[in-house]
């Protein structure tokens, strides 16, 4: 059987490609050392790692994985771990050696490896891109969902109706799943609970015979809220008041000014500006005087 075990940790994550911890990887890794120790007592087994995080309790299992005799061994990203086929100097049997820089010791280190295990990069999965078309959801950096607020809406997208959790929301353990799987229950059940969903007054509102189907308006609108219909006089753009929330962006971008946000059309907001003027004026009459 094996006599010796190498993980190498962050292999394809928190690089320039893929700028993120994976999260698992290490309490992972470590967990499975300990079940190979009991197994094979006589194991050497070596970790070599960038950065250990087992937070929480699972630091309890670093430690413990520490005490029984598992080594883990630091590298930094500008100087890798090498691999390269040999055969071991205690019986000649074909190994992988690992070499890499000790920063402790201050040289370098070779290993004899008869198992190299990779903790590989978690990645989002290939139909993410175009589900969030599908959805009109938006992804992180990382290509991973996206929610609308960190804090005040962790489990909803900014599309109405749409939620999330798990692993394409980021890398995350089964139970941190389940708990954010129930955060996304209740707020569908809460929206389900309602006979009526009251949508805001403030939408947008389009102008056909000045609408001369260009699609800009679609294109911009980051709540999927717009499309293209056909009608007599061709294309015509046509809003969903219940996505629309109102930003404002379809109408700053019309080129015929045929799309206006209620109570904020541009009569309104160039009656606000003048009256705001006059204002001006009268103080400085009133100050003129006095």
């Amino acid at each position: 059987g094996a006599q010796s075990l190498v993980m190498i940790q962050c292999v394809g994550c928190r690089n320039e490609d893929r700028d993120y911890c994976s999260r698992v990887c290490c309490s992972e890794s470590i967990k499975n050392a300990l079940k190979l120790r009991e197994i094979n007592p006589e194991m050497d087994i070596y970790i070599l790692f960038r950065d250990i995080r087992t937070y929480g309790f699972k630091e309890d299992y670093y430690r413990e994985a520490a005490g029984k005799n598992i080594r883990f061994i630091r590298y930094e990203p500008q100087d890798p771990p090498q691999l390269e086929e040999g055969e071991s100097e205690d019986d000649g049997r074909p190994v992988l050696k690992v070499t890499l820089p000790d920063y402790v010791l201050g040289k370098k280190l070779e290993l004899d490896a008869d198992i190299i295990a990779l903790a590989a990069a978690i990645v989002p999965s290939k139909s993410t891109e175009e589900i969030a078309k599908l959805f009109k959801v938006t992804l992180s950096p990382d290509g991973f969902f996206k929610e609308a607020h960190v804090k005040l809406r962790p489990v909803e997208f900014a599309t109405e109706g749409v939620y999330l959790c798990g692993l394409a929301h980021y890398p995350k353990f089964i139970s941190e799943t389940i708990s954010q799987s129930y955060g996304a229950a209740g707020r569908v059940l809460t929206l389900l609970a309602n006979d009526i969903v009251v949508a805001s007054g403030s939408v947008c509102q389009v102008d056909e015979k000045r609408c001369m189907g260009c699609g800009e308006c679609v294109a911009v609108c980051e709540y999927g809220a717009l499309s293209l219909r056909k009608t007599r006089r061709g294309e015509k753009a046509e809003i969903n008041p219940v996505l629309c929330k109102g930003d404002g962006l379809c109408n700053a971008i019309c080129p015929t000014g045929a799309i206006q946000l209620k109570h904020f059309t541009d009569e309104e907001i160039l009656s606000e500006i003048d009256a705001a003027a006059n204002v001006e004026e009268i103080k400085e009459q009133v100050g003129a005087l006095a």
